[in-house]
């Protein structure tokens, strides 16, 4: 799929059931927040996805579930593993992320009746450098991977939950209860 060449997709095929997705960026990011969510079991999270992506539940609910990730992903199979650390969340930085679009691109997300959810993803990626969210993320990067300076390191600390951002918690309530 090639966004400059190709219509951006509103349905999906799964399993052979042509299924109308909501390719709107509010629900893919109500989505993501609720996989941020640690008060969330796992099947919990998936339901949330179910709702807020698909208009009518597909026949295959397996399959319903990966060609949603595939949507959430920008229409990639195999998206490379970032093991990296998190940098990011739409929950904490939602504030930064909305001044971002809006000073790097114009576009003031409240007022945009639609955008398409990899339209949303491009922009995103695409944030000015001179953000204060940009700034938050590299300094979050610098400190996380060991390369922040003794004055960046006091920085953060002194920002103290802003830039704290815990990595999502991705294990069953089984691996829940057996800790």
């Amino acid at each position: 799929m090639n966004i400059l060449v190709e219509k951006l997709p509103t349905e999906i095929e799964v399993d052979g059931q042509l299924c109308k997705i909501n390719s709107d960026f509010r629900p893919c990011l109500r989505t993501i927040l609720a996989f941020e969510d640690p008060d969330l079991a796992m099947y919990e999270k998936q339901l949330v996805m179910f709702e807020n992506l698909y208009s009518t539940i597909p026949r295959n609910v397996s399959a319903g579930l990966i060609k949603a990730v595939w949507f959430l992903n920008g229409g990639q199979d195999n998206p490379k593993e970032d093991d990296g650390p998190r940098l990011v969340s739409f929950e904490k930085d939602s504030g930064l992320i909305f001044s971002a679009f809006r000073q790097t691109h114009g576009i003031d997300l409240e007022a945009v009746e639609y955008m398409h959810w990899w339209k949303f993803m491009a922009l995103f990626m695409d944030l000015g450098k001179d953000t204060v969210f940009c700034d938050l993320v590299g300094l979050r990067k610098r400190v996380k991977t060991g390369k922040a300076t003794k004055e960046e390191k006091a920085a953060a600390r002194e920002m103290g939950d802003m830039f704290i951002i815990p990595e999502i918690d991705d294990r069953t309530l089984e691996e829940k209860e057996a800790e």
